[in-house]
């Protein structure tokens, strides 16, 4: 499945709401994201407009791998 191109970092950490990551901090223009389900697991996010697809997709790729789904199966989760 193909990633957005104009996604937001806030509008991604909206969507990580679903599988219980919440924003714990914010540095700059950065956000720090926190899930406690399969583990305790932390992801930082830039605030800016729109993210850059290297950065989307490692950051998809790194939480699919946490909660151990598909990539394709997260997406589908995140409504993309």
């Amino acid at each position: 499945m193909r990633l957005p191109r104009d996604l937001a970092g806030e509008d991604l950490s909206t969507r990580l709401a679903v599988l219980g990551y919440r924003i714990t901090r914010q540095t700059g223009s950065h956000l720090r994201l926190t899930t406690d389900r399969g583990g305790e697991h932390h992801v930082t996010l830039p605030r800016h407009a729109a993210l850059r697809v290297g950065t989307l997709s490692a950051i998809v790729s790194d939480v699919a791998h946490h909660h151990r789904l598909d990539r394709d199966a997260l997406l589908v989760l995140l409504s993309f």
